[in-house]
């Protein structure tokens, strides 16, 4: 690297992990050793790397993976928030998901980041009025990683989504920083309504498996929406919901939902109303 790459690295430890590991992956793996410098060790920058990595997978016949990474990359070179928030959902997911045992290993293999980065850039270009590349992003994400993230939705940052096959969000969704989501989750509209329809997910908030939550509600701060639950109704911060259609059962079970993971709610306490 160059003197300029070196200091970069060091500024950047998340990036720096990334480049250990893979610099370990390709000492101990032959087979993956090219990928390892293709994707990690050939790039001085972390959003140099995501961009190469997901315009490979994204690029297609009718915009090839050289014309997705131009637009990746002038998407992170303007928007420096964008890259600050990759790193946080990256720290997500190596933190709180028990199958993630390196930075490394979301960053190659995990759909969910995967999708949500694609995502990121994809709200990028809604916002510069490309609104038919964003769609175009949108249902390549959508064939590809099986998560379909409307481009005018809005996401904070620090997100996971856990295994993510099946993530539904709509258009004016609105996730706040720190919330979790596993596969299955649905964030939609209540009919055929027009304007604000979809729910609002405030900071620190677990949607266990295969919620659905309908409308545009808010599901409160640092609460849990238990695994198959229909959500109607908002929900009240600090909560727990589940059921169909979901009622609160409990207190949230931990002051971070979103952290722990634990879509457990046997012990939540007594029912309640919404």
């Amino acid at each position: 690297m160059s003197s300029v790459a070196e200091r970069l690295t060091l500024c950047d430890p998340i990036w720096s992990a990334l480049r250990a590991q893979a610099s370990e992956l390709a000492d101990r793996e032959a087979c993956l050793a090219s990928l390892a410098h293709a994707t990690i060790l050939n790039h001085e920058r972390l959003e140099d790397a995501l961009s190469y990595h997901l315009a490979r997978k994204i690029g297609c016949e009718d915009v090839s993976a050289m014309q997705m990474r131009e637009i990746f990359e002038a998407a992170l070179d303007e928007d420096a928030a964008i890259g600050e928030a990759v790193r946080a959902d990256l720290s997500a997911v190596f933190e709180r998901d028990p199958a993630c045992h390196s930075y490394l290993q979301a960053f190659l293999f995990f759909k969910g980041f995967h999708a949500l980065e694609c995502h990121r850039i994809a709200h990028w270009l809604w916002l510069k009025g490309r609104t038919p590349l964003a769609h175009f992003l949108q249902s390549r994400v959508a064939e590809i990683f099986a998560v379909d993230v409307h481009p005018a939705a809005q996401i904070g940052r620090g997100i996971m989504m856990d295994h993510a096959t099946g993530i539904v969000i709509g258009e004016t969704v609105v996730i706040d920083d720190d919330v979790s989501m596993l596969h299955g989750v649905t964030l939609g509209g209540s009919g055929k309504e027009k304007g604000d329809r979809h729910p609002k997910v405030r900071r620190g908030v677990l949607l266990s498996a295969g919620a659905t939550i309908l409308g545009n509600i808010e599901i409160g701060e640092y609460s849990r929406v238990g695994a198959g639950s229909v959500v109607l109704q908002p929900v009240p911060p600090n909560c727990t919901v589940a059921g169909v259609p979901a009622r609160v059962i409990g207190c949230a079970g931990s002051e971070r939902p979103s952290q722990t993971m634990d879509q457990r709610i046997e012990e939540a306490g007594p029912v309640g109303e919404i």
